[in-house]
């Protein structure tokens, strides 16, 4: 494997920006993964690599997001072990079944997600909720249990799908930046222990990728919060559009292919 101080630079530069937008909305894959499959892995194993260094960025920042008082710690604490134990499903099942086919579903969704956010002019601009109901509290985690599976399944998307459920149930923009990445953070750990377990990680790449993804996952994080919620909003519709166009180039590519 060549470890020429390009490669290295080139790890640790694109983690760094990877994660400083992964702190805030998600998306951050359509960086760090590409940028692991070009400097030579496999595409199982670049997946893996990637949420071992993932797993670092989303702590980094979780705990940011924590400290600053942007986190609901009563409702992840409940979120996030069945968050964890679906997001390892959903990479047990990657094995078996081609994410391909989910390609579609998520590029509707991603629109919808998008065409919401921008004609909803007011929404998440302030926090809404109090406290939930059985049935809402039930609600959320089903939902939000199902994102962590698809994290673990195909990935893409999964801090835009965790904020738009956080924001349907009346979080603002940061509060739900905040709580997403507690639970993202608990859906990357769960896939990674599933990678693991099938030598689909390469440590080295990993933790110097990882290594960028503390620094700009909190760089991020601090950022976020220091900007408040327009900002969070802005690049929410930016990644979004973003994710949509990349996951819509692969479908095509697939069927050309």
């Amino acid at each position: 494997m060549d470890w020429s101080i390009s490669i290295i630079l080139i790890i640790m530069a694109l983690g760094f920006l990877a994660a400083f937008i992964d702190a805030v909305v998600g998306g951050g894959g359509l960086i760090s993964i590409p940028t692991l499959l070009a400097v030579g892995l496999p595409p199982s194993m670049a997946l893996g690599t990637n949420k071992l260094a993932s797993v670092f960025g989303s702590m980094t920042s979780a705990i940011r997001f924590i400290r600053s008082g942007k986190v609901d710690l009563k409702l992840v604490g409940r979120l996030f072990i069945p968050v964890f134990i679906l997001a390892m499903l959903g990479a047990s099942l990657a094995t078996f079944l081609p994410a391909q086919l989910l390609k579609p579903i998520v590029i509707v969704i991603l629109t919808l997600v998008l065409l919401y956010t921008i004609f909803k002019k007011d929404w998440g601009d302030v926090r809404r909720v109090q406290s939930f109901t059985v049935k809402k509290a039930l609600l959320i985690t089903v939902l939000l249990s199902l994102i962590g599976f698809y994290d673990g399944f195909l990935g893409g998307g999964t801090g835009s799908f965790m904020m738009f459920i956080l924001l349907m149930f009346g979080f603002d923009f940061l509060g739900a930046a905040g709580n997403a990445k507690v639970l993202n953070f608990a859906s990357n750990l769960g896939a990674l222990i599933l990678f693991i377990i099938l030598g689909e990680v390469n440590y080295l790449y990993g933790l110097i990728m990882a290594a960028s993804m503390i620094a700009g996952s909190y760089v991020g994080a601090m950022f976020a919060i220091k900007q408040g919620v327009g900002y969070v909003k802005m690049l929410f519709i930016v990644v979004t559009a973003l994710l949509i166009l990349k996951n819509a180039y692969d479908y095509v590519m697939q069927l050309v292919h």
